[in-house]
């Protein structure tokens, strides 16, 4: 287990997930190549067990639990894809989960969560109401709280993710990753940086709600409860864990507009046939908000999840019905 990340834990979650999460592909495009003048290569996690990389962290975190620990089941708080990358990681372990959501988290989460045998509970209409009602649960029940970002143990699982970019693209200069609590950034960045210091890591938020955003730029503004069709980066307080690494290893965060996110997955649906939902196409927003600034010549992108709900689509080209002609390729 242990309470520090390192080069050891990212090895042994390596070795501990492989054969077990899918090791998803990389996509290009020769439109999107030319559109943004650079090779880009997009690391589709939508395309992982649960439809989003949260399986990796959940997996290796329950797969390193103890008997002891793992008899008394496990409790989660999650906007969706760490409820289900838990729900996931316990069944195969044989172990019963239970899992609180905000109130207003899509209808297909819910039920894939609770398709692989977990419970669920809804609650609260943020994922920090959620998360106090799971933790008040764990101090009355003793299961143990699987935390959604702020555990090494899912941290080094979520770096797996830069291990399989640069063993399969080693010319990666930079990376862009989707930030809600900070997990999958922290994991990436970390493990990029021990196989190649010189990669630039680059995060992005939602304008929506952009805590660690602010914390990283050292903005003294308070954040406040938003919604948002990028759900599961909707986290309205950096982590406690997460944020030393992200200031320590990424490079940069910049935010993108909910008509940057909702473009962009139209355009991934529509022209590279791939369904994210808003916060798995929230690094593609970046690239196509900021790619005259973001300085790269082998760009990956992580397109961290695809638990989106279909019947939201209409909002989406709501969002997107007003933007310039050139906004947005």
């Amino acid at each position: 287990m242990g309470d520090c990340l390192s080069q050891k834990k990212i090895e042994a979650a390596t070795a501990y997930l492989k054969g077990l999460v899918h090791h998803t592909p990389i996509r290009t495009s020769t439109s999107l190549d030319k559109l943004v003048g650079r090779n880009v290569y997009l690391k589709m996690e939508n395309q992982q067990k649960t439809g989003a990389f949260k399986a990796r962290g959940a997996s290796f975190k329950i797969g390193s639990m103890n008997e002891e620990d793992a008899k008394r089941g496990v409790i989660a708080a999650s906007a969706g894809n760490h409820a289900q990358g838990v729900a996931l990681a316990a069944a195969k372990r044989g172990i019963p989960a239970k899992i609180y959501m905000p109130i207003h988290t899509p209808k297909p989460k819910v039920e894939a969560t609770k398709s692989y045998g977990a419970t669920v509970e809804l609650a609260g209409e943020t994922f920090q109401e959620a998360l106090f009602a799971a933790q008040k649960e764990q101090q009355h029940s003793g299961g143990t709280f699987i935390h959604p970002f702020d555990d090494i143990d899912i941290i080094a699982g979520q770096g797996t993710i830069a291990v399989e970019m640069l063993a399969d693209q080693p010319e990666l200069d930079t990376l862009i990753v989707p930030i809600g609590g900070g997990g999958l950034i922290s994991g990436i960045a970390f493990a990029a940086k021990q196989i190649k210091p010189s990669i630039r890591v680059i995060g992005v938020q939602t304008e929506a709600v952009c805590a660690t955003y602010h914390a990283f730029h050292k903005h003294l503004i308070p954040s406040l409860a938003c919604t948002t069709i990028a759900e599961g980066i909707a986290v309205n307080e950096p982590g406690k864990v997460t944020l030393p690494l992200i200031q320590q290893y990424v490079d940069d965060i910049v935010t993108v507009s909910e008509r940057d996110i909702a473009a962009s997955v139209l355009q991934l649906l529509e022209r590279h046939k791939t369904l994210a939902e808003g916060a798995g196409a929230a690094g593609f927003a970046a690239l196509m908000r900021h790619h005259q600034s973001i300085r790269s010549d082998h760009c990956g992108i992580v397109i961290s999840g695809g638990n989106f709900d279909l019947q939201k689509l209409s909002e989406l080209h709501a969002l997107t019905m007003h933007l310039p002609a050139n906004s947005m390729a």
